[in-house]
Parts: structure tokens; sequence; C-alpha cells
């Protein structure tokens, strides 16, 4: 048995991989494949209806709202939300607590003045920056509340004086938010919510339209807004894979249970990093992320050896990113605490190894 811990794209739960995989050859007995049917067919108007209740019921969004599903990834994100929110020869706060957060920085400067509040990079990015004054006079506050290389999360919305903007690629329906506290969220889906091609934007609508920009339509959220989605052709299989997720996550109880499953999960296996002598965390235990969990060897030369032992235990995806080194286990939602104790017992069975030499 394989315990996927891929950063991403990353595991899905395998109720998810069966239907999907009937879908590929008979969708709903209708002789088609799910790969084939029409994006203006009412058969995929209804997935992806579906999916837009589903992400409104989960996170319990407000009136005033557009839930969108693009593609692009976050990446196009980092340049479509400066292109719709900031206005020209305007300005847009900006937290650096991370890869992520500096290449959207970098986009955010192609459009207009970014001001960077804070930065951990001086520390590797091993934690996020605190007590930092957000300007009144900008457009928005963009932080990433999930850092998947540094193994970070800000767990509480920062108090802003200005519209927030959070890239939730790796934590979004990991745990309980108040989407009214947000004037835009945009999350690439590959980490809890589906297949990577789909990025879920959720945005406040009455910050539309404010820029004096002259957009393309592409790159206008009211244009796909007012679509539903469907101003071009949307990634069919990815929406309809994200839409049994969601059903999948609405079935096991919604958000706040799978917080709760998230919360025990990291907590097993940041309690034996802790434990064991030949391992050490990288993250400052304050900003410990739920979904990422970053670590290494107090002995470097070890690490080859344990991946080895880690690969015949079926453990995939824990070498860390080259950012940081060593290893790190991405423990999105569906992946169950039976892989958690796995990997904790490798570690443990590791540690007595080499306690006998």
């Amino acid at each position: 048995m394989k315990h996927n811990f891929g950063a991403g794209p990353s595991i899905l739960p395998k109720e998810v991989f069966q239907e999907a995989s009937e879908a590929v050859l008979d969708y709903e007995q209708s002789g088609l494949s799910i790969l084939e049917i029409s994006h203006r067919s009412k058969a995929f108007e209804a997935v992806i209806q579906e999916a837009e209740l589903l992400v409104r019921e989960l996170l319990n969004i407000p009136e005033g709202y557009s839930v969108l599903f693009l593609q692009g990834g976050a990446s196009q994100q980092f340049a479509m939300v400066p292109m719709n929110l900031m206005p020209q020869f305007g300005k847009a706060a900006y937290l650096d607590s991370g890869v992520w957060a500096t290449k959207a920085i970098k986009e955010g400067q192609k459009f207009g003045t970014i001001d960077v509040v804070a930065s951990s990079k001086d520390s590797n990015y091993t934690f996020v920056p605190q007590g930092y004054v957000i300007p009144d006079d900008a457009a928005y506050f963009h932080y990433t509340a999930n850092n998947t290389i540094y193994g970070t999360e800000l767990f509480e919305t920062p108090l802003s004086p200005i519209p927030l903007v959070s890239d939730m690629s790796s934590d979004i329906l990991s745990r309980q938010i108040n989407v009214a506290d947000y004037g835009l969220i945009y999350a690439g889906a590959q980490k809890n919510m589906g297949p990577a091609g789909v990025t879920l934007v959720i945005v406040k609508n009455d910050l539309l339209g404010k820029t004096g920009r002259d957009l393309p339509s592409i790159f206008d959220y009211r244009k796909h807004a007012d679509a539903g989605s469907l101003y071009n052709t949307p990634p069919v299989f990815a929406i309809y894979v994200a839409m049994l997720n969601l059903r999948w996550l609405k079935n096991k109880g919604g958000v706040a249970v799978m917080e709760q499953e998230n919360i025990i999960k990291a907590r097993t296996l940041y309690e034996e990093i802790d434990r064991n002598p030949l391992f050490k965390g990288t993250a400052k235990v304050a900003n410990r992320s739920r979904m990422n969990v970053t670590f290494v060897m107090e002995d470097p030369s070890l690490e080859k050896e344990f991946l080895a032992l880690a690969e015949e235990r079926g453990l995939v995806g824990i070498k860390g990113h080259r950012s940081v080194g060593g290893f790190r286990a991405s423990i999105y939602n569906a992946l169950s605490i039976s892989s958690i104790n796995v990997l904790v017992d490798t570690m443990q069975e590791f540690a007595d190894k080499h306690a006998n030499k």
C-alpha cells in the first residue's frame, strides 16, 4: 500500500477516484465520457452548479460574493488580483512569507506600487511575520495563508483596514474561515479540493470594476462571474472531480469535522518529530503548518538511508523541497491518520535501529 504525502498534485479520496474513473468510461449512463461532454450541455451545467453550491455551503459564503472556477492556477491569480483590484498608478500591500508570496509580489509590481509590510526571508521563511502595520491607503492587503515549501501557516485572519486578499491554495477547506472577512480568496485546487487544472476564486462583487483599467475579457473577474464560469471552455473534468470531492467532504460532516481531523493528524506527527532524537522541525512552533510538515535530521548524513526505508514502507513524496532540505510530509484532507501512523512508526523504527549502533 502506498501512503501519498506529496505536496501536489496530491492525494484524493479513493471514493472520488472510483466514481471519476467510472465517469471517464460512461458518465451517468449517457453513453459519453465525462471527458467528451459539452461544457454547454445540461449535464455539465448541473455539475458546475452543484460544485458552486457546495463551495458556498461548505464555506458559508455570504451574499454578494461570486464563486468562480478558472484556469491558470494560483500563479495566474498573482496577476489577475492586481489587474482587477489595484487602480492604475495605485498601491497594494503584501506580506512576504515564502516563495509563493514573493512571486505574487513580483507580479503585483507590474501593475502598481507594492508595499511589502514585512518579510521573514532573512530567516529562510521559518515563521510568518507579525506586528506589521497595514497601510490604509492601499487597495488591498495580500497574504499567503499556508506556505507549502517552508511548512508555516497563518491561522488568524489579519485585522486589516483595507480589503483582505488571501492565497489559500494549500489550506482551503482544511479549516473554518469567515469568508466575510475577505475581499478575495483564491486557491489552486490540487491540494485539498480536486485535481490540477482548476482554480477557485471567491470575490466580493462590490470590489470589482473600480480600477480604471480596460481589461482583456479573459482576465476580468466580472466577465467570468456574469458567464457563470463558462466565459470560455472550462476544465470540465477537473471541475467534475472537484465536485465529487466537495460531496465527499460534505458527507464527512463538512469543514469543521475536517479541521478536527487535521489537528489530530498534525499533532501526532509533530509530537513524534519533537520526541524522536534523530529529527527536528524547521518551522517555528507557533507557525507550524497543519498541511505541510517540514523537518530535517540532526545528522544529515542519515537522510538518504531514511528515505530508502520510507520507500520500503510505501511512504511517497516526503523528500523536502530544495529550499529547506530534509523532509516534507503534506497531510492534506484526504490523507488518513493511518498513513500518519505508518510514517511515525517508520521514524521510530529508524531511531531504534540507530540507537543500537
